[in-house]
């Protein structure tokens, strides 16, 4: 899962499902209840960077990591286009290593379901506490097990515009959800095919709050997406806020 060809089509998919407000809005009001520095913020897996841009207009200091050089461009141009001044660097999240510390680190979008090896997991949320201040907040989300393993699991999918039509079709067992998408982008009076495949593990939320426990991390909360309401049998997406447990 390399994001080639489709980090250039990625917002055009992504962005009619999300509430990007709704998203910031929600962090900003944790932060400020928890009563968090605004100096310095890092996003891991930041793809595109649209969460990345919104809250680094309340940031000194921004980093941006991921994995995918494609999707870093495409990331890069927003910072250049809304004169943002932050560092983007092409790192592995189950890696981390910035040799710095943050007052905020989000992971959101379902990143950390891209983890597929559960070892990488704990080095992952290792390497955040890490680079946590000890006031600092992780803010990260997941798509549910429920999502994984019912609404996404072994269905089709088609989505048809004048510009994109792409297929996705999804497997789901033992755990792991692989979707194989094919796209075709129109070019000029053609169209050019491509094929993406991506895993996502479905992890429960008894085992990423122990994996949580274990790496020295404390779930202050969890929410049913970014909204108010409390994690209900199905959710689709659970969003957690975390502190170091010290």
């Amino acid at each position: 899962m390399a994001y080639g060809e489709f980090a250039k089509i990625y917002d055009e998919l992504i962005n009619e499902d999300i509430n990007y407000d709704s998203m910031i809005n929600k962090i900003l009001k944790v932060c400020t209840e928890n009563n968090i520095e605004f100096n310095n913020y890092l996003d891991i897996a930041c793809g595109t960077g649209n969460v990345t841009v919104r809250l680094a207009k309340s940031f000194k200091e921004i980093y941006a990591v991921d994995l995918s050089e494609d999707m870093l461009r495409e990331a890069y141009e927003k910072f250049k286009k809304g004169k943002i001044k932050g560092k983007i660097i092409c790192q592995n999240m189950a890696k981390l290593n910035l040799n710095k510390k943050f007052d905020l680190i989000t992971s959101v979008l379902d990143s950390t379901n891209y983890i597929i090896e559960k070892e990488d997991l704990i080095s992952y949320l290792e390497g955040v506490k890490e680079h946590l201040n000890d006031n600092g907040l992780f803010i990260f989300d997941i798509n549910s097990y429920y999502k994984l393993s019912e609404i996404l699991g072994n269905n089709i999918y088609t989505y048809n515009e004048e510009e994109v039509f792409y297929t996705w079709e999804n497997i789901f067992e033992e755990d792991l959800l692989t979707m194989s998408l094919t796209f075709f982008v129109k070019k000029g009076e053609l169209y050019e095919r491509f094929e993406e495949e991506h895993l996502e593990r479905a992890y429960t939320e008894y085992f990423i709050e122990e994996s949580l426990q274990k790496c020295g991390l404390k779930v202050l909360s969890k929410y049913n997406g970014y909204t108010e309401e409390k994690v209900q049998d199905k959710s689709e997406r659970i969003m957690y806020i975390v502190k170091k447990d010290i």
